[in-house]
């Protein structure tokens, strides 16, 4: 049963907090909608008070309200642009961007472009007068637009949210980057206190060796032999353990000769009834590779695979060059596969389907592959009860040959 828990994202708060944040934005457009009603409609009523306005001036003679209906509501209006239009087709406008030194044609030209936002925006105000009959006529029609503060307003929310949004994915990629580092902090630490506890037993294993090595009578056994290999392995991952944490040095390697190497020494440890076949269609590709932490990788896959077999099986690696400069090398398996829902996890760190076990090994060897070496680790395909074929990228050097 795979388990990651201890190392998974809290999915739950994520959604709590995805879901506040959504409630505070449509609060704040729901509020913001409701104040832009209201201006608007006071707007609405003070273009009609200025159509009324315009009216008492028609139909009046001059005096003081004349000339305070002039003053106070005509004049006063310096935010709502306006533009009204006598039936004889004359135009008179306010808070409109028409300098007084254009020309006539030029002032035209910009009135009717205003005048189309208008009519597109509100239906006109009538504009009307009673005559020396006593009869109503219509004297024009005054049409308007928001003012400024009003079209700020209208779009405020969304430059608050789009604020908002940056400000919050600035955040994130903060604390991704903090949490990151802060992961790489541990795995350095546990990676380096491993190769130090390592230490002490690997010299006492040497100096058991050496003892037995002057033991008489397995001088011409092989358990001497055999013994020291593992010595030197357990040397090596110590030495990747040590290293984790530094930038590693690179050198130009042949991968077909080190993928050889690691399933020379891993043939012998494993079961009999677990085949390991290893196909390339060239002796020689060159690549730039730590060879101990590269090889580190190669044994945690092929361990994987091992242990989804089981009993029997069959473990298969191809090596290919590319044609777009790339090496290719897939582990493949006819082990229980992964399950379709757990392939995201898979180089998540923590995760795993054994019952023992950190579930760092596959993390760790995407970090190996993808940071220190610029290539890429992947799931090429996996089916339950069929197998699964890891793919690992590798930049191919210009000296590399093959397909």
């Amino acid at each position: 049963m795979p388990r990651a828990e201890q190392y998974s994202p809290h999915t739950n708060l994520k959604w709590i907090v995805l879901g506040a944040s959504v409630m505070i934005s449509a609060g704040s457009i729901w509020y913001t909608n409701v104040l832009v009603k209201q201006l608007k409609d006071r707007e609405r009523q003070q273009i009609e008070l200025f159509a009324r306005a315009l009216e008492y001036t028609l139909a009046g003679q001059p005096d003081e309200n004349i000339l305070f209906v002039t003053e106070e509501i005509i004049l006063k209006n310096n935010s709502i642009p306006v533009i009204w239009i006598t039936r004889d087709g004359e135009y008179q406008y306010r808070n409109v961007d028409v300098e007084s030194n254009w020309s006539e044609a030029r002032k035209r030209k910009a009135l009717d472009k205003e005048l189309e936002r208008m009519k597109a925006l509100y239906d006109p105000i009538p504009i009307t007068y009673r005559n020396e009959l006593g009869e109503t006529e219509e004297y024009g029609y005054v049409y308007y637009r928001n003012s400024f503060l009003l079209t700020q307003l209208t779009y405020y929310p969304f430059i608050q949210l789009s604020v908002i949004a940056i400000f919050a994915f600035i955040s994130y990629l903060a604390f991704n980057y903090s949490r990151i580092a802060e992961q790489n902090q541990v795995w350095v630490g546990l990676a380096k206190e491993t190769a130090h506890q390592l230490g002490t037993p690997l010299s006492s294993l040497m100096a058991w060796a050496e003892v037995l090595r002057e033991d008489p009578g397995l001088k011409n056994k092989e358990i001497i032999s055999e013994l020291e290999k593992d010595i030197r392995k357990l040397s090596i991952v110590t030495e990747r353990f040590s290293s984790i944490g530094s930038v590693p040095a690179l050198k130009t390697e042949n991968i077909v000769a080190l993928v050889h190497h690691v399933i020379n020494y891993f043939r012998p440890r494993i079961s009999s009834r677990i085949s390991l076949e290893v196909y390339s269609l060239s002796d020689t590709l060159m690549a730039r590779v730590n060879a101990p932490l590269f090889e580190w990788v190669l044994e945690n896959l092929c361990k994987n695979a091992v242990d989804a077999i089981g009993t029997s099986g069959r473990i298969a690696i191809k090596i290919l060059r590319g044609s777009n400069r790339k090496i290719y090398i897939d582990i493949s398996d006819t082990g229980k596969g992964i399950a379709r829902s757990n392939l995201p996890l898979v180089f998540k760190p923590g995760f795993t389907t054994k019952k023992r076990g950190w579930g760092l090994g596959l993390a760790l060897a995407k970090r190996i592959i993808e940071n220190y070496h610029n290539g890429r680790i992947f799931i090429k395909s996996s089916e339950e009860n069929q197998g699964t074929t890891f793919r690992i990228e590798l930049p191919a050097e210009p000296s590399g040959t093959g397909q």
